[in-house]
């Protein structure tokens, strides 16, 4: 017969490794959302230790860089290795310009294989972001492929002005002109329906990057907050719904050609505002930080061949940077292959929602992120930032081409 001791030291153990085998459940998710950034040039200069970054032979700033092509029809020129405007699409933002980001990357979880799951630019990207697809309703094959003709504002979603139109393609890789207004399933249903509250902080001008104004279902949506500064308010008073997307303005966006630099200090208060939060928020909230495109700056890693049979015409595009930034997530680099369909995988999973649409769009095949996870939590860090009043920025985006 066993000591009881003996016994009871083993009834102990087997409850410790059972509960460090049960997964993290978090009550908050935030979902920021970048734009038009790859791991070699936002992270050149700082490289995460054990992270697939390449730094490039030139250096250039985080603002006041031209625009670079990023429309599908680049994509598939970068994609073949002849990239547009090579000088400058072969470059690394300075360190100076990406603090905020950098100490972000190297205090928590790193992704070295994370791809956009799109092959063009915000307009699609965007409707990725909260559907796992850009197709036209949940039983097309047609997919929206690029940005609005015309001003980003008037000639893109369900309030877009008549004769607006999106370049769409289908499976047949044919291109077509569709109006930009979708009815289609997105992740919002599933919350909805399962009583998971959410809401989407936007700018009011951002129509190409606030994916909810292309649904018919929800363009109306009293969940769209259109003031991004308003996060981190509802973070300081306790009122954070539990699935928040946050999306900038311009002048916070890095987007080429459009930004003023304030991109890492914007994401880095977003993540205090979380941290230093009187709530409690830092020990029951996750913060993943992705970028909505590669905006036509190199990456060293080619996009990978998708193998599912899922829209093999368009889907992956370039690696897009992910940070995951919790209270129990170690400072980690991962090599697991994810995209955005594991943003949305993982929101599924950790509200027990089930999958967006009919079993093929990028949340079916996509990984939950499970493995930035432990059990053991860390107090928070705060990172340091620019002193700016967030509510005082333009409140406009650029037309994203």
């Amino acid at each position: 017969m066993l000591n009881r001791n003996f016994a009871v030291s083993l009834l102990i153990l087997a409850s410790t490794v059972a509960l460090a085998q049960q997964p993290l459940t978090f009550q908050h998710v935030v979902i920021v959302i970048q734009e038009n950034r790859t791991p070699d040039n936002l992270f050149g200069s700082c490289p995460p230790a054990g992270s697939d970054v390449v730094q490039a032979a030139s250096v250039t700033t985080l603002a006041n860089t031209p625009d670079l092509p990023h429309s599908h029809t680049a994509f598939v020129t970068d994609r073949s290795g002849k990239w547009m405007s090579p000088a400058l699409a072969k470059s690394y933002v300075r360190a100076q310009d990406v603090v905020p980001y950098c100490q972000l990357a190297a205090q928590y979880g790193f992704a070295n294989r994370m791809f956009q799951t799109n092959q063009g630019p915000s307009f699609p990207a965007h409707q990725f972001l909260i559907s796992g697809t850009s197709a036209i309703n949940d039983g097309s094959d047609v997919m929206a492929a690029d940005n609005p003709n015309g001003s980003a504002y008037k000639h893109a979603g369900c309030n877009a002005i008549p004769g607006s139109w999106v370049w769409a393609i289908d499976d047949q890789n044919k291109v077509s002109q569709v109006y930009p207004c979708f009815n289609r399933s997105s992740i919002l249903n599933l919350l909805d329906a399962s009583g998971v509250t959410w809401r989407y902080y936007a700018a009011t001008a951002g129509v190409i990057w606030t994916a909810p104004l292309a649904l018919l279902e929800y363009y109306k949506s009293p969940n769209i907050n259109f003031n991004p500064a308003n996060f981190i308010k509802d973070a300081s008073n306790c009122n954070l719904a539990d699935v928040s997307y946050v999306t900038p303005t311009g002048a916070e966006s890095d987007h080429a050609g459009g930004n003023t630099g304030l991109g890492p200090s914007w994401v880095a208060s977003i993540v205090n505002a979380i941290g230093n939060s009187p709530c409690g928020y830092w020990n029951n909230t996750v913060v993943l930080v992705t970028w909505d495109d590669w905006g036509g700056w190199y990456d060293h890693v080619s996009p990978p061949v998708n193998n599912t049979g899922w829209a093999p015409y368009y889907a992956y595009g370039f690696r897009v940077p992910l940070l995951v930034i919790s209270a129990h997530t170690p400072a980690m680099v991962d090599n697991i292959q994810h995209d955005f369909g594991s943003i949305l995988r993982f929101v599924e999973t950790n509200y027990g929602l089930g999958l967006i649409g009919p079993g093929t769009w990028a949340d079916s095949y996509a990984d939950n992120l499970s493995d930035f996870f432990v059990q053991q939590s860390s107090p928070y860090i705060p990172v340091p930032v620019k002193k700016i009043d967030w509510n005082n920025l333009p409140m406009t985006d650029p037309d994203d081409d």
